[in-house]
């Protein structure tokens, strides 16, 4: 699952964090997932989302060097996943430099990783998850190269990447990432579908939010969760879903 939280903003009214955050947990218990990217979530709003998925295990830093920025956080269930490593790079130059930004970035941003084992079967899976820049279309054509760099890393092992690429399916970052990809809600008629709705419950045509695997998996069945959850959108992105075999 891939969720763009919407970060807490009071600017919202009526939609900022604390009258959205039963529905966001809600929505995750409901879809149940293995495993899950976040995007946006302040470390505050993590916090709330750890006390009510005490099943879940989290990885992930804060994007600035001084840790109150947004995460890209990974939730994993425990009972299914054994947490083997993890670890954050930043889209830069510098990826190992915190806080690090670089080409026509307007933002640090980043890609978290954890490699989990599942436990019934022993197998191990990289799991990956970003958000690249909403302005700076070299920094994300950039970035894609450098996620892509690390994905390498794991050759051979099944990895799934999430996230909020912040551009459409022909772009130039959507098109490398599907040259070495598959696209999975692509593979199941989903790939059009828009997912930020800005509250309104009406995307435009185009996805920015994606889910991608290598060859290794399988995509059974996706979903772009567009429903209101205790009468309110659980947030301004509508979250995806895929159900894969490993």
């Amino acid at each position: 699952m891939s969720f763009n939280l919407r970060y807490w903003n009071e600017h919202d009214g009526t939609n900022s964090w604390p009258q959205r955050r039963k529905a966001v947990a809600k929505l995750i218990h409901e879809t149940n997932p293995a495993i899950l990217g976040t995007q946006e979530g302040l470390r505050i709003m993590l916090q709330d989302l750890d006390e009510t998925l005490p099943a879940y295990g989290r990885v992930g830093e804060s994007r600035s060097a001084s840790g109150d920025d947004e995460f890209c956080a990974i939730y994993y269930r425990q009972a299914l996943f054994e947490l083997i490593e993890s670890k954050q790079i930043w889209l830069s130059e510098t990826p190992d430099e915190p806080g690090s930004k670089s080409w026509d970035s307007s933002l640090p941003r980043i890609c978290t990783l954890a490699l989990l084992k599942h436990r019934p079967t022993g197998k191990q899976v990289a799991f990956l998850n970003t958000h690249l820049d909403h302005l700076g279309e070299i920094a994300r054509l950039e970035g894609a190269k450098l996620i892509l760099e690390l994905v390498s890393e794991y050759e051979g092992m099944p990895c799934i990447l999430t996230g909020d690429m912040n551009c459409h399916p022909r772009s130039a970052p959507i098109q490398l990432f599907t040259s070495q990809l598959t696209n999975a809600l692509g593979e199941v008629g989903l790939g059009e579908v828009g997912t930020f709705h800005e509250f309104t419950g009406l995307a435009s045509h185009d996805p920015i939010d994606y889910i991608f695997v290598t060859s290794q998996i399988q995509v059974l069945h996706g979903a772009v969760l567009d429903r209101k959850v205790e009468g309110v959108f659980p947030s301004d992105h509508f979250p995806i879903s895929a159900l894969v075999r490993i």
